[in-house]
């Protein structure tokens, strides 16, 4: 007999043991083992009887529930098996709330005991409705923007004019109310409401010393798109040539592994916490973290394996699913490992403690940026080959950069990012148009840009 996440072993009974029955019962249930020794080894329980007759008055009594024992024998030893079932409804012993977490017992508190009660009643944080939200909260253009990225696995997207409609068949509207998730997802003023949902980047010298640092604000797309720009753009390395107008760029960290972890951690935290998600850079690494509880059932060996994903936020990873921007639940982290490895890099490391969750990315170095490159890239610090590009100056170099990463890139965006103004920002655009490097494709709402 071995401890595991169904089964605990007690030499005696002690009434303490309450707490192990009470967080099998809102766990996924499992049994206590009295007379049997941390190692296996069936020592025998005297008082079996008076355990027999006791210990069904103690639960129905102190917790509230009903399981079955069992009086068992090895070689004629006695001992006892207390088979606890999953419960539905929370099970609490002296006004505390335990549950059953790999083979050791947590005992639930702030914002991991709200949420498995929110759980233990068919609801989730994300998915509760609000009369405070309205639709003039929503940003009508983020919206357009997933209807072009969900065209694919949502076809009636693109052609459905009314948002109200969308957010229903997304299940983010119900009787007429917003729930919190449409909110983070496409609201226009997000820290309004949940101040705590944004994106802290800090460039460390050491674990004490911050050298320079980002806040990324807005709904969760718009910290998608921003934080991985913000990170190209000022906190990593890349080795650079230019083919005609073309930027060739090579990232010393793959652009999707950063979205990838960065997707993960916006989908997948605890946002009733009242933390941000953090993002710490080193020489020797990225590290983002993010308030987060692992399922019960899983361990962090298994995320980088296929396994079967259990979102914290289902209504998040649905929309954006929809929107393309993941391939499946459960291929996240698998995704990032397997990236890392095949370009040569360490792998990365996944951890938990307490409530955070860190996902380490370990930068490479210049060698190892060009070691499975089938073009050797000249490094080259805003040195380009064709006349046009030389007469642009550093900022709108920037936007052409930028609009490359993502052509779905607003004045406004561009503007903090680079640090300018709106304003200037516009007018280097107008330039940039005027040259025949920019060129609007479609509205000023619901088109991209294109370069060349």
């Amino acid at each position: 007999m071995i401890e595991q996440q169904d089964s605990e072993c007690k030499v005696i009974w002690k009434d303490e043991y309450l707490k192990w029955i009470c967080g099998f019962a809102n766990s996924s249930g499992g049994s206590l083992f009295v007379g049997i020794a941390d190692d296996g080894t069936v020592v025998g329980v005297e008082n079996w009887k008076d355990l027999l007759e006791q210990l069904p008055n103690k639960f129905r009594d102190l917790l509230g529930i009903f399981t079955e024992i069992q009086l068992l024998h090895e070689k004629n030893i006695p001992y006892i098996q207390i088979k606890v079932d999953k419960h539905e409804v929370p099970i609490t012993y002296k006004g505390s709330y335990f549950v059953r977490s790999g083979s050791t017992l947590q005992e639930l508190k702030g914002v991991a005991l709200t949420d498995f009660l929110l759980k233990k009643m068919g609801r989730s944080w994300e998915s509760e409705l609000s009369d405070e939200f309205s639709l003039a909260d929503l940003d009508l253009i983020s919206i357009d923007k997933f209807k072009l990225l969900a065209s694919d696995r949502l076809p009636f997207a693109q052609a459905e004019s009314n948002s109200l409609v969308l957010l229903e068949n997304l299940n983010l509207i119900h009787k007429g109310k917003l729930r919190r998730a449409a909110i983070l997802l496409f609201g226009n003023n997000v820290q309004r409401f949940f101040l705590q949902a944004k994106v802290k980047i800090g460039l460390f010298s050491s674990d004490s010393e911050l050298i320079t640092s980002d806040l990324i604000e807005g709904n969760l797309f718009q910290q998608m798109e921003k934080t991985v720009e913000v990170l190209r753009a000022k906190y990593l390395h890349s080795l650079i040539s230019y083919e005609g107008l073309h930027r060739r760029e090579k990232l010393e960290i793959p652009l999707v592994v950063l979205r990838e972890a960065i997707i993960n951690a916006l989908i997948h935290r605890v946002y009733s916490s009242n933390s941000s998600i953090q993002i710490r850079v080193s020489d020797q690494k990225i590290e983002l973290m993010n308030a987060c509880s692992l399922p019960n059932t899983m361990n962090l060996d298994e995320l980088k394996q296929t396994h079967l994903s259990k979102p914290h936020n289902r209504l998040l990873a649905d929309v954006f699913y929809k929107a393309g921007l993941i391939e499946s639940w459960g291929r996240g982290t698998v995704k990032i490992v397997n990236e890392c490895l095949n370009l040569g890099l360490k792998e990365p490391d996944f951890r938990l403690s307490q409530d955070y969750f860190s996902t380490l990315i370990y930068r490479a170095s210049a060698n190892e940026i060009l070691k499975n490159d089938e073009k050797v890239v000249e490094k080259v610090v805003e040195k380009v080959v064709e006349k046009v590009v030389e007469n642009l100056t550093e900022n709108q170099l920037k936007i052409v950069d930028l609009v490359q990463a993502n052509k779905y890139i607003t004045a406004r965006e561009l503007a903090v990012i680079i640090g300018i103004s709106q304003r200037k920002t516009q007018s280097n655009m107008a330039i940039l148009k005027r040259k025949g490097i920019l060129t609007r494709i479609g509205s000023s709402k619901k088109g991209y840009w294109k370069v060349g």
